[in-house]
């Protein structure tokens, strides 16, 4: 294929949508750049990037910035010259090979794809190995691309993705036979299915008439309590019907769900940021894969580019399978970016839709709580929970967080035999045994077995903050104030800028006779902007001690070691 190529410089007016014309670097827009990329705002650093490359279009920074902030801002045809640019200029750029290997696909240049292997431009091993599968199988050679595929599967480590790529080339020709014989195939550490080649396996045991076994692999895979579009495909089997294979149907499809699979091998290896990259590149060369859309949305989110995961889910379409999901990440992402009421009416329109799907009443009720309009939150996770089947791992969660509602609402049995609940379904579940123990604490009852919560709860999560102030906190409510002061010390460490934590800590440095150190904590929290009530009580304890602060309160004083009454 023949790529138009520029001047670096009239490059660099393209990109910025300039006329051609040489111009002094710009620093303000280099540092704008540099800030804005630093921060993931992808639509700043995009503009200005491009800016900056009009004074100074040979920068390699530059130009990889610019590229990759496209990308990420979905705007894959105007990274495609900046990636052509790098590898004429000799840089061994992974991204630059991305690009140009998605264009290449998108356009059915398979000659391309081969004649950038062996140029040496690499994506890496899996990718180059699958994609010359699919290049093959778009040219038609069908024989070459299962050889490909085959020298997948002989790679240690890359087994699993070349059978589950193999069997999609295999099913995207009508050899259904043939597929299902790799994904029911037995590799070390046997078969793993993502919802994708989970799918993909149901639509190919259905055209072999094996409803019953789509069925049981459905159960395996996915459990009893399905989402709206698994639950469509569940009753399409379960009538009977020869569901459609329509899982991965084209090598560009292929090649999408490669990147997409990418995308998610990469969690937790690889910052998000360049892990969209992979999720971008996937939609592109397919934007109805809404799984591969979902993922984006869900990485901005993580970016905390709120607007732009907005603009993603909303691509959605209304009478897409997974519009429930999308919708619900939308919610996410307008109470994230300070729109609670938005976000509460996207969920009230969802319930209205969706009637009888949990999560959607679970996400209502915890908006609801956010905005602290308790009543209608404790509605909508009572509805959740009427929803929610028994066996149902999320539901533990749906009590915690109604017991917090009913906490709030200062209904303390119903919201303790929330967090039992809870505990019944997840018995050592440290964020509910620390709620509930510190909930405890704080009313005086119960204090061995608060403390045996919280002990519990820490011993799960020592390096949780939160937890370990509880624990702090409940030794100095039973008058253990040196074992408390470890304690809090420690969590304050973890915490560094919470004022209620250091505030604990000050009190419990002042109860074991260290003064000055307790008005320093005190003085601390004060400046971590605590609540106005914790503020003044903060004030009061910094002018009078805790012991006056505490008797005005109807409280003992605390006797402290050193004998001061």
């Amino acid at each position: 294929m023949f790529r138009q190529t520029f001047s670096i410089a009239a490059l660099a007016c393209l990109i910025a949508g300039t006329t051609p014309a040489m111009a002094d670097p710009d620093a303000g827009a280099y540092l704008a750049a540099r800030q804005a990329g630093i921060s993931n705002d992808f639509d700043a650093a995009s503009r200005y990037f491009a800016q900056s490359l009009i004074g100074d279009p040979a920068n390699i920074y530059l130009l990889e910035n610019a590229m990759t902030t496209f990308v990420a801002m979905g705007q894959i045809e105007r990274a495609v010259p900046v990636a052509q640019t790098l590898v004429d200029l000799g840089q061994d750029s992974q991204v630059a090979h991305l690009i140009l290997s998605v264009a290449d696909v998108n356009a059915g240049n398979w000659d391309d794809v081969f004649a950038a292997l062996e140029q040496g431009r690499s994506i890496g091993p899996l990718v180059d190995g699958l994609s010359q599968g699919w290049a093959h199988l778009g040219k038609g050679e069908m024989a070459r691309a299962f050889a490909s595929f085959d020298q997948v599967i002989e790679t240690p480590g890359m087994t699993i993705y070349g059978l589950t790529h193999k069997a999609y080339a295999l099913a995207s020709v009508g050899d259904f036979e043939g597929a299902a014989a790799l994904l029911q195939s037995k590799p070390d550490g046997g078969m793993r299915f993502n919802r994708q080649s989970a799918i993909a396996y149901v639509q190919i045991l259905s055209q072999l008439d094996r409803n019953a076994d789509a069925l049981n692999l459905m159960d395996q895979v996915f459990g009893v309590q399905l989402d709206p579009s698994l639950q469509q495909l569940r009753d399409r089997l379960t009538t009977g019907e020869a569901v459609a294979y329509d899982a991965v149907r084209t090598p560009t499809q292929g090649m999408a769900d490669l990147f997409l699979m990418i995308a998610g091998l990469l969690q937790g290896d690889a910052p998000d940021a360049f892990r969209l990259l992979y999720a971008r590149s996937a939609v592109h060369l397919a934007p109805d894969n809404t799984q591969a859309v979902l993922m984006t949305a869900e990485l901005l989110e993580t970016l905390d580019q709120y607007a732009l995961a907005n603009t993603v889910y909303s691509s959605v379409s209304r009478d897409d399978p997974s519009f429930h999901a999308a919708e619900l990440g939308r919610a996410d992402v307008l109470r994230k970016a300070g729109r609670d009421d938005a976000a509460i009416e996207v969920l009230e329109a969802l319930a209205r839709s969706y009637p009888n799907l949990p999560q959607v009443f679970a996400t209502k009720g915890d908006n609801l709580r956010y905005a602290d309009r308790y009543t209608e939150a404790r509605d909508a996770y009572t509805r959740a929970l009427d929803l929610y089947d028994d066996t149902n791992a999320a539901k533990w969660f749906v009590f915690y967080t109604r017991g917090i509602t009913n906490h709030k609402m200062d209904h303390w049995p119903a919201a303790e035999a929330d967090f039992r609940a809870a505990l019944a379904l997840r018995p050592d579940q440290p964020q509910v045994l620390n709620y509930l123990g510190y909930s405890l604490v704080e009313r005086g009852e119960k204090l061995d077995e608060a403390l045996g919560m919280i002990e519990t709860a820490a011993a799960a999560r020592p390096d949780n903050g939160a937890i370990i102030d509880s624990l702090g906190w409940v030794m100095f409510q039973i008058g253990r104030y040196d074992e408390a002061v470890g304690h809090l010390e420690q969590a304050a460490s973890l915490e560094p800028v919470d004022p209620v934590i250091n505030d604990h800590l000050g009190d419990a440095l002042w109860a074991v006779g260290r003064e000055i150190e307790a008005r320093f904590q005190w003085q601390r929290a004060l400046s971590f902007a605590p609540e106005e009530e914790a503020a003044t009580r903060i004030r009061d304890k910094l002018d009078r001690g805790l012991d006056l602060v505490l008797l005005d309160e109807g409280e003992e004083p605390i006797r402290i070691a050193r004998g001061n009454d």
